[in-house]
């Protein structure tokens, strides 16, 4: 091999090292912006309601950015962002007694409770966000609505922008969880 070809092969040598270290890098870099967090909750009852953990995952991140103690302007509380009609629908249903909804365990437990409800409801990804963000009654009656759902089964629009966008950000999470942390990984 000459000199050019050796410079040549030394020089494609470095911008592949240089290209596999930036997609390693990428990668630690998107799943720390795409973190698991209290995963020990998470994969028990995600697994006892029957839903993808990556999809609670991404309920989370968009409803809390993982923040235990985080309150919404309408008062929906803890990483899931449980509302009171719901927290006390769940005790109610599931027979918790006094329970402090901040606790990320009973959070998560009551979240996957109610998005198992609405897969129950709904039996559509899609339609189970919006569900989740903008209430059941509301997709029932925009899907009874020629305005919003042609079919009655799937929506073509959503009137309310931020169940909408809320939709649109669980949904690219989703995504992402998907490729980041695939079951073949």
């Amino acid at each position: 091999m000459g000199v050019a070809k050796k410079k040549i092969f030394f020089v494609l040598a470095i911008i592949i090292i240089l290209f596999t270290s930036l997609l390693i890098e990428k990668d630690t870099i998107n799943k720390i912006l795409y973190p698991r967090r209290y995963s020990e909750y998470v994969e028990i009852y995600s697994k006892e309601f029957g839903l993808d953990e990556n999809l609670v995952y991404s309920v989370i991140k968009v409803e809390s950015k993982f923040r235990k103690d985080a309150v919404s302007h309408k008062g929906a509380k803890g990483l899931m962002q449980i509302s009171d009609i719901t927290r006390e629908w769940a005790k109610e249903e599931m027979n918790l007694g006094d329970i402090d909804i901040f606790d990320p365990k009973t959070n998560i437990k009551i979240g996957c409770w109610y998005l198992n409800k609405l897969y129950k409801e709904f039996g559509r990804l899609d339609l189970v966000i919006a569900a989740y963000n903008g209430g059941s009654g509301n997709v029932n009656k925009w899907l009874s609505d020629y305005s919003y759902s042609k079919d009655g089964k799937s929506l073509d629009l959503i009137p309310f922008e931020e169940t909408s966008m809320y939709v649109k950000k669980v949904t690219k999470n989703y995504k992402m969880y998907n490729k980041l942390y695939s079951k073949e990984g």
